[in-house]
C-alpha cells in the first residue's frame, strides 16, 4: 500500500485519477482507518489531504460558509459566526462519535461514507449545501443531496474529492435544525434522522421549506411533499400532523434488530415534526 501526502488539489487528482488499484482519500480517517484494520481491506493508495491549503479552514464568504473537506466537525462548533446561521448543520455535526471522534471526523467524510443513517447529511441537504468538487477535469458544484448514491456509494467521478462543503447565507427569518432517534444515549448511529430547514414570512407563515430524511431509504430522501405540507402554514398542529404523515409516507426503511418498518416510519414523523417546530422557533428569532 502506497501512502500520499500531496500539498496541491491537482495533485490530488492526478494521484486519485492514475491509481491503477483501489485508492482512498484520507482526511479525519476515524472511518477509513477502522476499515483498515480488517483482514479483508484491499488498497493500493491513501491519499492524505490534510496539507493542502483550504482544506482544514472555515471561511466565511458574502455567499455563505466554505467549510474545506478536511475541517473536523468540532471545528464547526467552535465558529461562532457558523453556528448562529447554522445551528442545526453543526448540531448534526456534532452528534457524530464521541468527543475524541468529533475531534477528527468531517463532514465531508461523511457525506463520501454514503451511509443512509450519516447525521450530518441530512441536516446539509435540508440546508441546501452543495459540494465543489475537484478532478481531473477541474472542479464542479453540485448539491450535497447527488452525491449518495446508496449506501457505501456515491456519484463520485474517478480522480474526483470533495474539496469543500457549500453552505448558502441564510435570510431572515430562517432556521433548521436536526433530530434522531438512537437506541442508546450516545454514540450511535442513527435508526431514524430528520433535518428541516425553513424560511417564513413577515406574518409568520412558512414561506420556504426543506425536510430531508434519514435512515429510512437506501440515501437520505428530500421529501417535497412533506415541505409542501407546512408551506403556508403558522405550524400549528394540522400542519405538523400532515408533516409527520408525509414523512412516513415517503419513508422506506428496512426492519432490523434495531427497529422494525412500522417504528421507523412512525418514529421519523415524530422527528421531522419535533425538528420543524425546533426550526420554526429559531426562524422567528431573527
Amino acid at each position: 500500500m502506497r501512502y500520499e501526502r500531496p500539498e496541491t488539489i491537482e495533485d490530488v487528482t492526478t494521484l486519485l485519477a492514475n491509481a491503477a488499484g483501489r485508492s482512498f482519500v484520507l482526511a479525519g480517517g476515524t472511518d477509513l482507518l477502522v476499515r483498515m484494520k480488517s483482514d479483508e481491506f484491499e488498497a493500493d493508495l491513501i491519499v492524505d489531504i490534510k496539507a493542502i491549503d483550504g482544506m482544514t479552514t472555515i471561511v466565511h464568504t458574502a455567499d455563505g460558509f466554505e467549510i474545506g473537506a478536511a475541517v473536523p466537525c468540532a471545528a464547526l462548533a467552535e465558529n461562532a459566526e457558523l453556528v448562529r446561521a447554522w445551528p442545526g448543520v453543526v448540531e448534526a455535526a456534532n452528534l457524530i462519535g464521541s468527543t475524541q471522534i468529533q475531534g477528527r471526523c468531517t463532514i465531508a467524510g461523511n457525506l463520501c461514507n454514503a451511509s443512509p443513517a450519516a447525521d450530518s447529511v441530512p441536516a446539509m441537504i435540508a440546508a441546501g449545501a452543495q459540494a465543489r468538487i475537484a478532478g481531473p477535469d477541474g472542479r464542479r458544484v453540485v448539491p450535497v443531496e447527488d452525491i449518495p448514491q446508496g449506501p457505501g456509494k456515491t456519484s463520485l467521478r474517478k480522480g474526483e474529492i470533495i474539496e469543500a462543503i457549500l453552505l448558502p447565507a441564510p435570510g431572515p427569518r430562517t432556521g433548521d435544525a436536526y433530530l434522531r432517534f438512537i437506541p442508546r444515549t450516545e454514540m450511535d448511529i442513527a435508526v431514524v434522522g430528520a433535518g428541516v430547514h425553513l424560511t417564513c414570512d413577515e406574518a409568520g407563515q412558512v414561506a420556504t421549506a426543506r425536510v430531508a430524511l434519514g435512515a429510512v431509504g437506501p440515501k437520505v430522501i428530500l421529501s417535497d411533499e412533506a415541505a409542501r405540507t407546512i408551506i403556508g402554514t403558522r405550524l400549528d398542529q394540522a400542519a405538523l400532523d400532515a408533516l409527520a404523515r408525509a414523512c412516513s409516507d415517503a419513508s422506506s426503511p428496512i426492519a432490523d434488530k434495531r427497529g422494525t418498518v412500522a417504528f421507523r416510519k412512525h418514529v421519523v414523523g415524530v422527528l421531522a415534526a419535533r425538528a420543524a417546530k425546533i426550526a420554526y422557533q429559531r426562524a422567528g428569532e431573527q
